[in-house]
């Protein structure tokens, strides 16, 4: 016999909500001038985070946002069983050199911007499952080191094509429990690898949006749900272009999710003001969204409940000088008020 947690092809309903203890989020310069800015914990003006390389200092971003995750839990890293962390940099050297000196068993994660759902799904599913009363999940991404990485050398000063979207400096931390919190995480629907076979890095949107589409379209069969189920279906950083594919795609499925549909990259950032193209991007995006603007909405009761989507591009250096294709992942996770 089935485990009535499973239902559908993808999803698993938690028969006990896991509840998320605290959020912490802290960002750069950029996105503490942006919209959301009364929304992040901290903001710092110093990129390098007092060290002397971007990759340095999002190792310690991602070190001073879990300190103060556990800090407004009222915990100690002694009290978490397991760290669910990820970045974007190659082997995840942030979280590698950021989180070690904390001394917890580490699952790294790599969903590239998708992580932040990633790390929320195992990390509640340990929890769910009786293997963890508490668990840290960590994601970061900075807007330095991902250039760097991905594209080119900020040095270069290459011209930016519309659909481009900008990487977020920035890391948001999560305590997930079985203990009481204001908000809690009551299912998940993992996403599958898809791929249209958009070959232009500097095009996430479209390259990520048929693989939110088919999620959501896969997490609304398995609930057996609508969009007005939701007050807001949120998506990690499609931007502009991605998000007009992603409703495209749904609508072609007689899915229409226009009147609930919020996408973190074009609301953390002002494109006219702030000169970012397409919308905000990285591992940190939706983080930080998270942390701050989507569950203080919650908390203050203007929403009961919300679709989480963070959606992420599986490219690196690698497979893009290879002439690959760029495909996409995206993983939902239904957060709620505390009944």
């Amino acid at each position: 016999m089935a485990d009535k947690k499973q239902i559908g092809a993808q999803s698993l309903s938690f028969d006990t909500p896991v509840y998320i203890r605290s959020a912490a989020s802290i960002v750069g310069p950029k996105e503490g001038n942006g919209p959301l800015k009364d929304t992040f914990d901290r903001i710092v003006e110093d990129a390098t985070f007092g060290k002397d390389s971007w990759e340095e200092g999002e190792s310690e971003m991602m070190k001073q946002t879990s300190m103060l995750a556990l800090e407004k839990a009222k915990m100690k890293a002694e009290d978490i069983r397991y760290l669910f962390a990820g970045d974007l940099l190659g082997q995840l050297i942030a979280t590698t050199f950021g989180l070690m000196d904390f001394n917890i068993p580490l699952f790294g994660l790599y969903g590239a911007c998708s992580t932040m759902g990633e790390a929320l799904s195992l990390g509640a599913m340990s929890v769910n499952a009786g293997y963890a009363d508490n668990v840290l999940a960590v994601v970061s991404s900075h807007f330095g080191g991902a250039e760097k990485q991905f594209r080119f050398p900020l040095e270069y000063g290459n011209q930016r094509p519309m659909s481009s979207t900008w990487t977020v400096t920035g890391c948001g931390a999560f305590v997930l429990s079985k203990e009481y919190g204001d908000t809690m995480i009551t299912g998940i629907t993992t996403g599958k690898v898809v791929d249209y076979g958009v070959k232009d890095s500097l095009n996430m949107g479209a390259c990520m949006a048929p693989a939110a589409a088919d999620v959501i379209y896969q997490h609304l069969k398995d609930f057996k749900r609508k969009p007005e189920d939701y007050d807001r279906i949120v998506t990690g950083d499609l931007g502009k272009v991605g998000k007009e594919i992603l409703c495209k795609l749904l609508k072609d499925q007689k899915i229409d999710i226009a009147d609930v549909h919020m996408d973190c990259g074009m609301v953390i950032y002002d494109d006219p003001e702030q000169d970012t193209h397409s919308g905000g991007s990285g591992c940190g995006c939706s983080a930080v969204t998270l942390a701050g603007k989507l569950l203080n909405e919650i908390r203050r009761g203007e929403w009961e409940r919300i679709l989480f989507v963070p959606t992420g591009a599986l490219l690196s250096t690698v497979s893009y000088n290879e002439g690959r294709s760029v495909p996409g992942i995206a993983h939902a996770v239904v957060i709620e008020r505390r009944k």
